[in-house]
């Protein structure tokens, strides 16, 4: 479904991204695991469209999409959810749904099935983002991004600054959209990725460190202490 492979990222003359290279399948969550500021976000926002890499390859679907407009990557089936959220402060919550949804798109995820995965928000229905929680705001970002009906979900630091019981809730939240398509999750916090993800890769300086499924990471007592802070 997605490949990255060897891309290399800048921000004006610092070399980000040296290197990059990781798959997703269909059916799978991958997760990308590394401190703060490994390059885990600068990897995501290379893959739709952000921070274009200078170099190497990114596809979607059998296709190239390097430097491609983050509308087309959208319109292409990638959903993402970035790590600040930015929803709508001033559109209620069933709006910022709304007006995410393409117009002329099968639409598999309803304003209703929205609410059905997230019921937490059924009662903030009406109620604008903004006066929303930081755990509620980020239900409505991973909703928001269902509604432009992807093939695909990317997550970008999904837990960070949430208390432990809204943690509980994306996990389970998460593991039920692994049936609908493959996810990317880029995130710090080690113990939740691996407990949703099937694969993970880790990321240190810009450069992929360790891959393998997440048995074998959670077996490698060296990468962990050495890149994780484990």
């Amino acid at each position: 479904m997605l490949e990255v492979k060897d891309i290399h990222t800048y921000y004006d003359d610092s070399y980000i991204l040296q290197g990059v290279s990781l798959n997703v399948n269909p059916g799978e969550i991958v997760c990308l695991l590394g401190r703060n500021g490994a390059g885990k976000s600068t990897t995501i926002k290379s893959i739709m469209g952000y921070s274009p890499p200078r170099k190497g390859k990114v596809e979607f679907s059998g296709k190239d999409i390097t430097g491609q407009p983050v509308y087309k990557n959208v319109r292409m089936g990638m959903g993402y959810v970035p790590e600040d959220r930015r929803i709508f402060a001033d559109l209620t919550v069933q709006e910022n749904f709304e007006v995410s949804q393409p117009p002329s798109v099968e639409v598999k995820w309803t304003i209703d099935e929205l609410f059905e995965m997230f019921p937490l928000l059924s009662k903030f229905r009406h109620r604008k983002g903004g006066e929303l929680s930081g755990g509620e705001q980020q239900m409505v970002s991973i909703a928001r991004a269902l509604a432009t009906q992807p093939k695909m979900l990317l997550l970008d630091e999904p837990c960070e600054g949430l208390a432990p019981v809204i943690v509980e809730q994306l996990t389970e939240i998460i593991t039920k959209l692994k049936d609908h398509f493959p996810i990317l999750l880029a995130e710090q916090n080690s113990h939740f990725a691996l407990e949703i993800s099937d694969r993970g890769y880790v990321i240190d300086k810009g450069v992929i460190r360790f891959s393998g499924t997440n048995e074998q990471l959670k077996d490698n007592e060296e990468i962990k202490k050495r890149y994780l802070s484990i």
